[in-house]
């Protein structure tokens, strides 16, 4: 289970900062060691350097970190922080053509990597709850901030809490419309929306309470699971989900995206133009010759795979992409899915096997079960369970796909992220087929 170890990973950072306030540069700080391994993981950052300076700062990006397969997890890391307020008793000074280089504009920043898209964002969404009477009371909370997204936590006067998300909408779905689509089937299912600006990729979301759960209980399954799969049953049977102008990730559609990506992989060319990596490229990092021949001969299979899912009987629909109990998040009393950014339209499989990365075999067999049972509900006669079995190279394989375009879409210091991760998930779809014929048993990454 290679997701639920990850989880696990490095406890903490050691953090470098290179401060700016304005024009104005303030040098490398720290390091400091902080709580939370997750690269992505602003609010530490944040916490050490306010108790440092005295003033509000907001982590812009990652501006370097090592390349040796840590895939977002502890280390050695350094971020641009941009100081909110000028800090005191700081003297500004030059920057090095190197620091210039590595904090000056660069091809395919995110929006939210800059100060004045940041504070463009915070306003917008500051706007936003300001016209729906719900008064902001003091900063906001910055949680996350990364290549994918950035999610900051806003209180406001009436004692409740909003969340501002941006994302990059070249490359993900716009979470507003999803929700307000599967919202329409069952509006418990998706938090509300307080608005949302998809051309920017912004969405400002009602607080929902309770906790993500990333260790899912039996009644946990049971809350959530039935209830996607009838969503997505429903909006399959009225024809909506492949009038909503998603992404398409329908099968025949992946397998071409597969043998795209894998003529870039065997050409080395899987890095953007002109990216590096930010550091020495490791063998392990490309496909051996064995790897990709067996690879080709994968892809080949592809149709004949692809076939035998359509003979299942699932219909295609709306597909949340991450559907990992992580996006779930429950107070116990209702439960609700979150994180539609890698929405698409496509096989629902590719949704039923999501968990089974991120928790133990017996909870595994019991979200197999509920989901199987769920779609032969709404789909009498269909084999999901088959379906299970068959779908775990087409898994691994969508998810290379999707992690390259991440790569193919974010800036070169935020690479180390994601640099591995398609020649990963190759791999993987490669170990189903070697444990149990053409789908691997349905264990995804076990």
């Amino acid at each position: 289970m290679r997701e639920l170890a990850r989880m696990q990973k490095a406890s903490g950072r050691r953090v470098g900062v290179h401060l700016t306030h304005g024009e104005q540069y303030f040098g490398l700080l720290g390091p400091y060691e902080v709580e939370g391994g997750w690269w992505s993981s602003a609010a530490p950052v944040v916490e050490r350097v306010v108790r440092e300076l005295g003033v509000p700062v907001v982590v812009l990006r990652l501006a370097h970190a090592p390349s040796d397969g840590s895939s977002g997890h502890g280390g050695h890391v350094v971020y641009h922080v941009e100081a909110l307020e000028r800090p005191a008793g700081r003297a500004a000074r030059r920057m090095t053509a190197e620091v210039a280089a590595l904090l000056g504009p660069a091809e395919r920043r995110a929006g939210w990597a800059s100060a004045a898209g940041l504070r463009e964002a915070l306003a917008w969404a500051e706007g936003t709850l300001q016209a729906a009477g719900r008064a902001v009371v003091g900063r906001p909370e910055q949680v996350r901030t990364w290549n994918l997204s950035a999610l900051f936590r806003f209180r406001t006067a009436d004692g409740g809490g909003a969340w501002l998300k941006t994302v990059t909408p070249s490359f993900n779905a716009a979470e507003g419309p999803v929700i307000a689509l599967l919202g329409s089937v069952d509006p418990t299912l998706v938090p509300a929306v307080l608005g949302c600006d998809p051309g920017r990729g912004r969405l400002l979301l009602d607080h929902v309470p309770g906790e993500d759960l990333w260790r899912p209980t039996a009644g946990d399954v049971v809350a959530v699971v039935p209830r996607l799969v009838a969503a997505q049953a429903a909006l399959a049977a009225d024809g909506r989900a492949a009038a909503a102008g998603l992404r398409d990730r329908t099968l025949p559609v992946l397998v071409g995206h597969v043998n795209a990506l894998l003529d870039r992989l065997e050409a080395g060319q899987a890095a953007a133009p002109g990216a590096s990596g930010g550091g020495e490229e490791r063998p392990e990092d490309r496909l051996t010759a064995r790897e990709s021949a067996a690879a080709r001969e994968l892809a080949a299979r592809l149709p004949a795979l692809v076939e035998e899912l359509a003979a299942c009987g699932l219909p295609d629909t709306l597909v949340h992409g991450d559907f990992h109990p992580g996006n779930w998040r429950s107070d116990g009393r209702s439960a609700v899915v979150v994180d539609y950014a890698d929405s698409a339209f496509g096989h629902p499989a590719l949704d039923g096997l999501r968990p089974r990365q991120y928790v133990d075999d017996e909870r595994w067999e019991q979200i197999a079960g509920v989901w199987a049972r769920a779609w032969r509900e709404h789909v009498p006669g269909a084999a999901p369970e088959r379906a299970l079995e068959l779908v775990g190279p087409l898994f691994h394989l969508a998810y290379a796909v999707r992690y390259q375009e991440f790569l193919d879409h974010i800036e070169d210091s935020e690479r180390p992220y994601h640099e591995t991760d398609p020649v990963t998930e190759v791999r993987r779809a490669l170990a189903c087929v070697d444990r149990g014929g053409s789908g691997g048993g349905g264990r995804g990454g076990a």
